[in-house]
């Protein structure tokens, strides 16, 4: 129960924040409730951060109030004042932590740091240990953790002290499925067993099931805050059904019309002409010193198809590709493009290569037309072509206002789609996207995507893209998953799929009060891999019909009509369960997990 004199923990109004001429937010109304799981949801300049530093006592703002934990942060002292009841893990793997020192160096610093009685700090360290799954890496260098363990740790520090309210800055961005999916297991248990109050941003649209309530961030201002399976409701009657996706919300939100998704709007990717392979990975390995960054990738590409490599930061995706491009020389394997080894390419191949890296390619200090320009003079086109290519760029990219604007000004949508512009400005017959739509708002991102259809579809571009949007998976032909530096699957979607239902059944969601003791209830019973999202209980089961019962039965001390209802797979699923499986089966050990 709340305590009744305080029910807000944060309480925002009219806030705003500049840095020089760029308005970061405007006008933001928020509210969080004690013992809430709170999100907001938003693409790279949302805001999003400066909300959360100013929450946190950490930054300045230029107008509004900011009330934490009853205290409102107007000067340097008021700021002081909360510092010991919250607890801030900022943005970055492992931004909050020390490299050389050990798991438990790290948690004992910030331990001190925060004056923890010597007393409780061994019982404290090692209850969040053992949640934490980090145990037995105590003795181990932060810098060689992984992303996910990394997160962990530093939610860990985080919670030392034992705060009342912790803030947490994209704590699962570049985490790999499996991690992320702990992370939120973890932080759930927090928040029903200890009353926590957490305050968390994410880009990740998919993630919003995992809250309480979200606010859905947008150019500064808060678009909509509810649950986040209402939030349709905040729309004109019969505009989104219940259950529409949440992009569908955000971009009805905003104003715009809905960009058709490329998967339904797309045709099917043209059939493969026998032996046709515009990308061909032959064992493909290769070593850092004793680091094995990837572990004999084998895949191809036809002309026409969208390949996806899925996986988190550090799986290899990145590395694939520039051993693919000739900018990396493989440990061992082979690579083809084109029918060419990149081994010994010349670069008439390469100047058939299209690669649009993670930092976009782009000159920013240069406007639109001079990116453009010097891009074409790379690829050796004429006058006449790269004037008629530059108007292609411009019209393909929607950039017609913007031709003398610098790369550093322009949206992050259209950045990106000018980059892409620049990678295609000599038609290549490959193209290699390495994580293209990051901190993109879903309505660059489908754009992106549809773009991407039309050149696989209408110019038959060979087109290999990595990703970390799970939900972008749907729009590629085929999909490889990867982790750890090997690949653990490839396959289209649908069969990725059909594939996971046929060995792990059919995903139920169960919602039943109260909601812990519930998945409590479910492990006990043999639900082994019973997960918490947000209000929800995922399980999945090979007899739905039978332990759809068997589960009512089993809760019905908690709650009389638990609901329970199947539902479609995600490729998130999938990944997560292929993986659990590999680790149960022995065949799977996570390298950065190995002892």
């Amino acid at each position: 129960m709340d305590p009744p004199a305080l029910v807000e923990v944060v309480d925002v109004e009219g806030f705003s924040k500049a840095y020089g001429k760029t308005s970061a937010a405007d006008g933001i109304r928020l509210h969080v409730r004690r013992g809430e799981l709170f999100g907001l949801i938003g693409s790279d300049g949302a805001g999003k951060s400066s909300l959360i530093k100013a929450i946190a006592g950490v930054q300045t703002f230029d107008a509004g109030t900011v009330k934490v934990l009853g205290v409102s942060l107007d000067s340097e002292a008021a700021c002081e004042k909360i510092k010991d009841r919250i607890g801030l893990m900022p943005q970055g793997l492992g931004q909050n932590l020390y490299g050389e020192l050990s798991v438990e160096e790290n948690i004992d610093f910030f331990a001190r740091l925060r004056l923890v009685d010597e007393r409780v700090l061994a019982e404290r360290k090692a209850a969040l240990l053992a949640m934490t799954r980090l145990t037995r890496f105590r003795d181990r260098p932060m810098k060689n953790l992984s992303g996910g363990m990394k997160q962990k740790l530093g939610l860990v520090c985080t919670l030392m002290h034992e705060p009342e309210l912790i803030i947490l800055d994209e704590p699962t961005t570049g985490v790999d499925p499996v991690s992320r999916r702990d992370f939120w297991t973890i932080l759930s248990k927090l928040v029903q067993d200890q009353g926590i109050t957490a305050l968390i941003s994410t880009a990740y649209m998919d993630e919003a099931s995992r809250f309480h309530r979200v606010a859905l961030m947008h150019e500064g201002r808060i678009l909509a805050t509810g649950e986040p399976d209402a939030l349709h409701e905040q729309l004109p009657q019969g505009r989104l059904s219940p259950g529409a996706p949440l992009e569908e919300v955000f971009v009805a939100l905003i104003g715009k019309d809905s960009v058709l998704p490329a998967t339904t709007s797309a045709a099917a990717p043209p059939k493969e002409a026998t032996g046709t392979k515009a990308i061909e990975a032959n064992d493909l390995t290769c070593d850092f010193g004793d680091f094995r960054a990837v572990d004999h990738a084998n895949f191809s590409v036809a002309p026409g198809e969208i390949f996806g490599l899925l996986g988190a930061n550090g799986a290899g995706k990145t590395t694939v590709i520039k051993m693919l491009t000739g900018i990396l020389r493989p440990t061992s394997g082979t690579g083809y493009v084109a029918g060419v080894n990149m081994r010994s390419a010349s670069q008439g191949i390469k100047e058939r290569i299209g690669y649009m890296s993670q930092a976009f390619s782009l000159y920013t200090d240069l406007s639109v037309v001079e990116n453009i320009r010097l891009y074409a003079g790379i690829y050796g086109l004429d006058r006449k072509q790269a004037a008629a290519r530059m108007e292609w760029v411009m019209e393909m990219a929607g950039l017609g206002g913007n031709r003398d604007t610098p790369a550093a000004s322009l949206p992050m949508g259209l950045r990106q789609r000018l980059a892409l512009g620049c990678a295609l400005l000599h038609r290549p017959q490959v193209l290699f996207l390495d994580e293209p739509t990051s901190g993109v708002d879903p309505i660059g991102r489908r754009r992106f995507w549809n773009i991407l259809f039309d050149l696989a579809r209408q110019d038959g571009v060979a087109i290999l893209i990595t990703t970390h949007h799970m939900s972008e998976a749907e729009y590629c032909d085929r999909l490889a998953l990867m982790h750890g530096g090997r690949m653990i699957a490839d396959a289209a979607p649908a069969e990725l799929k059909h594939e996971t239902e046929a060995q792990a059944g059919v995903l139920l969601e169960i919602s039943a009060r109260p909601l812990q003791r519930a998945l409590s209830l479910l492990n006990e019973a043999g639900y082994a891999g019973a997960s918490l999202h947000g209000k929800y209980i995922h399980v999945f089961s090979r007899n739905p019909g039978e332990d759809s019962g068997r589960i009512r039965a089993l809760l019905a001390a908690l709650d009389e009509h638990p609901a329970i209802e199947a539902q479609p797979l995600s490729i998130e699923d999938v990944f997560v369960h292929r993986i659990t499986r590999l680790e149960k089966d022995g065949n799977g050990t996570r390298p950065e997990e190995a002892a």
